[in-house]
């Protein structure tokens, strides 16, 4: 009985060996077959681009005005602001596009030195912003501003109050861009596997690039161009 028995427990034992052996072997396989997969792999980026018109337009109209009296000073701040503010209406804006901002005051003689003082101790630079999402009615408005000076209204022009156009629209699109960038780095994938002779597989790892918005050209600001850039790996099979 003991011979026996020793003999069942060889067997089973063997068995459990045979078992872990086959168990070990499997895994070797998958893993060599995930490092041949990895090896396989195609980096490819693909490229979405629309054009799209701005949806804001902020127009800053800058003056200045100058005097030996802040009282004048102020005088004549809200007087040319009238004139402003008149103006736009007569444009078709609604007061509830028109914003005034608190005036930059500086005493021209503060950091004079000697007898060369300028004739008028004050200066003032003012702005009136235009904020609106009628762009178009932007556009013909600072077609027309000689009519502002021509009134009396010393406008400014610097970098600084520069118009701007903005797109604020960008979540509406971004879903289908992504889609389009994806599909155009799926097409450049296929074409490098035609080229291998392989065939794409999954996706191994995948990155979206971020979204720029940027003019067309330099003389149509209210026109912009969004473009996205993604990033995937695919397995070649």
């Amino acid at each position: 009985m003991t011979s026996r028995s020793g003999a069942v427990w060889q067997m089973l034992a063997g068995a459990f060996i045979a078992l872990a052996l086959a168990f070990m072997a499997v895994n070797i396989k998958s893993g060599m077959l995930q490092f041949r997969d990895a090896d396989r792999v195609v980096s490819v980026k693909g490229l979405a681009e629309r054009t799209v018109e701005a949806d804001l337009a902020l127009w800053p109209i800058n003056f200045s005005v100058v005097g030996n009296s802040l009282d004048q000073l102020q005088t004549d701040i809200e007087a040319q602001q009238s004139l402003i503010r008149s103006f736009l209406l007569l444009k078709g804006f609604g007061e509830n596009d028109i914003q005034l901002s608190m005036p930059k005051i500086t005493d021209q003689h503060a950091n004079v030195y000697g007898s060369a003082l300028p004739a008028d101790r004050y200066r003032a630079e003012v702005t009136v912003l235009v904020r609106t999402q009628d762009v178009g009615r932007v556009k013909t408005g600072m077609q027309a501003v000689g009519e502002l000076v021509k009134s009396g209204v010393a406008l400014t022009q610097s970098y600084e109050f520069q118009p701007s156009f903005v797109f604020t629209g960008l979540e509406s699109i971004k879903p289908e861009m992504i889609a389009d960038a994806t599909r155009d780095a799926r097409a450049a994938a296929d074409q490098f596997a035609r080229d291998a002779e392989a065939s794409v597989g999954s996706i191994r790892r995948a990155s979206q690039g971020y979204f720029s918005i940027e003019d067309v050209d330099p003389f149509t600001p209210e026109i912009k161009r969004v473009r996205v850039v993604t990033s995937i790996d695919y397995i070649l099979r």
